[in-house]
């Protein structure tokens, strides 16, 4: 049968008195929440409670669904071994769950377990089920870094096997939103922070799964959450369905966004299909894009559709002007998705016989051999966008006081071992993490002396 509801339910373990110790009550209104959700479960009463989680085994490349047929967990890391949870998988749903993603060619199943207990992101909404209902199995899926709309894609086929099986579904998607509220918050603050919160909470009170499918991931990293994917594959499992939404609470006295919501599926949805429209509007804003990119831009995109579609080395295009084809940099090309990187290749000073050269070795090197990621699909082709950082050459320093992250990129180095960073990285705030990272880039310990060069970059988009 078709899945039958589907929750946000943040995890603070601070909502628990053994934890909070009389601090749960600045978050009354999430525990009120709660409840009132986990009543709306037993009363729909699931064979199968689905429970995505971004505390489980992660991969960047698979999303990992926990294997066996029973598991437990606690909130012994948080002070509370007394909280716990005992639960029985729904083996069969696994079995089927991946033998579709197989079929639809999604990475999911059940190898790469690292620990079989249950994550505190699944045992915090489950406690307050289970004080309520407990005649369900269980299903517990990770998050990966695979794409929003793959993630979107594993919630279709939860909702397909729940169909095939004639299972009582439900789907919990456990996560909490910014954790960059407030300045004196453990994890600080960022303007991102309550932006996301605002967009998420206004999405989940409307149902409107697009927007959430549309969050650029350079956004949702700057805000700090943990939620957003966990969202995107609840929204997949109610594809095709209208829904009547009810954003129970949200509220963030500590720094962190927690957000109770409660979607219901509410008849057949007659509009478009989401993942059309987003795909759509996905490539509409990259033709969009691409009407203004640089010459440089246009280059190295060249070079890469070409490599990717026939896998030799392309050839030049004609009437390249003499800034590419007469000087030699140092170059970057950087691909991204969604604002997410995509890959990441250059070369400190020039290697080529001009930065026409120097473009397409490192455009053709970003796309297919980049070690953090697979080689690049030409169905992604559509949605990449590009930026290509020409580099002056580099000068010696004295002193980090002579750097700026903004207008500088550094090169560190010691002996044979050099790291380099660019300049106005996201998440690159001050001198002192820009010289870090390129420390360990380059593998230099942090007691270990160091030469700094400077360099500025013109940016290319």
């Amino acid at each position: 049968m078709p899945l039958t509801g589907a929750f946000v339910f943040p995890h603070p373990p601070i909502i628990l008195p053994e934890v909070g110790k009389g601090e749960q009550f600045r978050i009354q209104k999430t525990i009120d929440s709660f409840r009132k959700a986990a009543s709306v479960i037993a009363g729909l009463k699931p064979d199968t409670i689905v429970v995505s989680t971004p505390h489980s085994v992660a991969y960047q490349d698979y999303f990992h669904i926990s294997p066996g047929h029973r598991a437990k967990g606690d909130m012994s890391r948080f002070g509370a071994p007394g909280a716990e949870v005992f639960a029985k998988y729904d083996a069969e749903f696994v079995f089927r769950l991946e033998a579709l993603a197989k079929e639809q060619n999604i990475m999911a199943g059940t190898l790469g377990e690292r620990s079989p207990e249950l994550d505190h992101g699944t045992v915090i909404p489950l406690l307050f089920v289970n004080e309520v209902y407990t005649n369900y199995k269980l299903i517990r899926i990770g998050l990966s870094g695979l794409s929003p709309e793959t993630h979107y894609r594993l919630g279709k086929l939860v909702s397909e096997t729940s169909d095939l099986l004639g299972r009582n579904t439900v789907f919990i998607a456990s996560g909490d939103l910014s954790h960059k509220l407030t300045r004196d918050g453990p994890y600080g603050w960022a303007k991102e922070g309550g932006e996301f919160d605002s967009i998420v909470t206004a999405a989940l009170s409307s149902g409107d799964f697009l927007t959430l499918l549309g969050i650029p991931e350079e956004f949702a990293e700057k805000a700090a959450e943990c939620g957003l994917k966990s969202f995107l594959i609840m929204a997949g499992s109610l594809d095709g369905k209208k829904v009547k939404s009810n954003l129970l609470s949200y509220e963030g006295p500590f720094g962190v966004g927690y957000a109770v919501a409660v979607i219901l599926p509410d008849g057949d949805y007659e509009g478009k299909p989401i993942l059309e429209e987003y795909e759509e509007k996905t490539k509409a804003q990259t033709r969009k894009t691409r009407e203004n990119e640089s010459e440089p831009v246009r280059l190295a995109r060249h070079f890469v559709e070409s490599y990717i579609k026939t896998k030799t080395l392309p050839s030049f295009p004609g009437n390249l002007s003499g800034s590419l084809t007469k000087q030699k940099a140092g170059v970057f090309v950087t691909l991204k998705i969604n604002g997410k990187l995509r890959g990441c290749m250059g070369t400190i000073e020039p290697a080529e016989k001009s930065v026409a050269e120097e473009i397409k070795q490192n455009a053709v090197t970003a796309c297919s051999r980049d070690p953090r990621f697979d080689r690049v699909r030409e169905d992604e082709l559509g949605r990449i966008t590009y930026s290509v950082d020409i580099l002056s050459p580099p000068e010696a320093i004295d002193s980090p006081e002579l750097l700026d992250v903004k207008h500088y990129g550094v090169i560190v180095s010691s002996g044979e071992r050099r790291g380099l960073l660019l300049p106005d990285l996201t998440g690159v705030d001050t001198v002192e993490e820009q010289i870090s990272i390129a420390r360990q880039k380059a593998g230099i310990r942090e007691n270990e002396k160091i030469n700094l060069e400077r360099f500025k970059v013109v940016r290319h988009t």
